[in-house]
């Protein structure tokens, strides 16, 4: 265990003039190394001398001649000092094609319907010897998983994040209508008595259905009919495809669920509230190199297949 009480009685500056002085054994090219003046480094030595009580370098004509006391505790003073060196310079910049590790993300289930398999693919290309892995959060809030270091970034709607946290923005994403076309037939763009008519199918793990869309409706002096909740968006397709409904979600996974299920995705008939989706990361990550790379790998991923689908939003770059 290091003994702080001594060292606090040590300037560790002036070690490195000892290994200098070591190096030349000459005081006037230590200096110039060192960038201080003759008297400057003469007055460190002294101090030096005190400190370990012992000449530690004797002139001899125009040079210095270690002691024995100089001469034993070099090696250790040399090495201690190329070990902080190391310690405290710059990282080198991370290499993905050379790392080997798990990246680790959670999602929601309709987020991690679109993005994961790309997410993996372009993971996959950049990064052959790394792993990447889906982390579910439905028991415990993100935010204190992430405390528990369960992933990197959790990459929900997220509130107000603590101070030892950063939430950044990615999209704003919109919500849409979707339904079976071979189900429900419109004559025209869905209309809100069109809206209310149709029953509604929701998306809700606690099987809850009041939503901010049930509030504007009834500004309106209208409501809907929710007839139904799934606890996952995968089990919303089936539900559409059996019966004369619709459901209200986001449209990232709308324009997938449509690509995928023959399914017909319209504007609402009334303005309805947008998900500001963020990612959520440690601060003690902000500035890791590895977590900056991953970061920005999947805010380029999820602007390509937001972009691909044709969602209407913007993905903002990821610190």
């Amino acid at each position: 265990m290091i003994n702080d009480a001594f060292l606090r009685k040590v300037d560790l500056n002036l070690l490195l003039s000892f290994s200098v002085l070591m190096q030349e054994r000459n005081v006037s090219r230590a200096a110039e190394r060192l960038l201080v003046g003759q008297p400057g480094l003469s007055a460190a030595l002294k101090r030096l001398r005190e400190t370990l009580d012992d000449e530690l370098f004797v002139r001899v004509g125009r040079g210095l001649q270690p002691t024995a006391r100089a001469l034993a505790i070099a090696p250790a003073i040399e090495a201690a000092l190329e070990s902080i060196e190391q310690a405290i310079r710059p990282p080198a910049a991370f290499d993905p094609g050379d790392w080997q590790g798990e990246f680790r993300v959670s999602m929601c289930d309709n987020l991690e319907r679109a993005f994961f398999g790309p997410l993996a693919a372009k993971l996959r290309s950049l990064a052959p010897h790394a792993r990447l892995a889906s982390i579910s959060s439905d028991t415990r809030s993100p935010a204190q998983m992430l405390d528990d270091c369960a992933f990197d970034f959790s990459v929900s709607v997220h509130a107000e994040p603590a101070s030892w946290q950063v939430r950044s923005p990615l999209f704003e994403q919109a919500m849409m209508c979707i339904y079976d076309p071979r189900q429900v037939t419109l004559k025209g763009p869905m209309t809100l008595d069109d809206f209310v008519r149709l029953p509604h199918v929701a998306v809700s793990a606690a099987g809850t259905t009041e939503r901010e869309i049930d509030g504007a409706l009834r500004q309106l002096g209208r409501s809907r009919s929710v007839i139904a909740t799934v606890q996952r968006f995968s089990g919303l397709p089936a539900a559409l495809s059996a019966m004369p409904c619709m459901a209200i979600i986001p449209e990232s996974i709308a324009r997938l669920m449509a690509d995928l299920h023959k399914l017909t995705v319209v504007d609402p008939p009334l303005p309805l509230p947008s998900d500001a989706v963020s990612m959520l990361y440690r601060r003690v990550d902000e500035a890791d190199g590895r977590s900056i790379w991953f970061r920005r790998l999947f805010a380029q991923v999820a602007e390509e297949v937001l972009a691909a689908s044709g969602c209407r939003c913007e993905v903002a770059r990821a610190a």
